[in-house]
């Protein structure tokens, strides 16, 4: 019995330090293109959307406001610019959350089984990018990983290991061994 209550609360301590961690993410979080986001309004249905996705330029139509650009930004900034257009001429004091949804996708190509996107979540190593494009194909080298990071303004392909973090956009290439 005490095992079980031991599990029990591992677990929830777990699932609180992951929920943790994606909040952590997600207040650092800059938002790019594909990003999908959620906007709440309190009291205003019309002014909330459930689904809001990014488009190629980082920007979203919004009532009364137009294009927002989000290019740069996270979601913190994302609610200022909102609240800050909503304010007086619409309404007196609005109250703006935006939440991620679903971050943009990232890139494994190279000598996996199956190379394309996936969807990114919080905790993401390149270990757990392998195993979700099906693992390294029989030609993959287990030692040639390199990794361009989006954030990265040089788009510099740098070495990287099976425990680098992976974020949203990056491209991670699987080299082919030569032996």
């Amino acid at each position: 019995m005490k095992v079980i209550g031991i599990l029990c609360i591992l677990l929830g301590f777990g699932l609180t330090i992951g929920a943790a961690q994606a909040q952590y993410i997600d207040s650092r979080y800059i938002l790019g293109p594909g990003d999908k986001i959620r906007i709440s309004v309190f009291g205003e249905a019309d002014l909330s959307f459930d689904r809001v996705q990014l488009n190629d330029a980082s920007t979203f139509s919004y009532p009364f406001l137009g294009t927002v650009s989000a290019k740069g930004k996270t979601i913190k900034d994302v609610e200022y610019l909102i609240t800050k257009g909503l304010r007086g001429d619409y309404l007196v004091d609005p109250k703006v959350t935006v939440s991620i949804l679903e971050y943009r996708e990232f890139y494994v190509n190279g000598e996996v089984r199956n190379p394309g996107g996936y969807p990114f979540q919080p905790g993401m190593t390149l270990r757990k990018a392998v195993a979700l494009a099906g693992g390294f194909s029989e030609r993959a080298s287990r030692s040639a990983f390199y990794i361009i990071h989006d954030q990265d303004p040089n788009r510099k392909s740098r070495k990287a290991n099976l425990d680098t973090q992976v974020m949203p956009g990056d491209i991670i290439t699987i080299e082919e061994s030569f032996f």
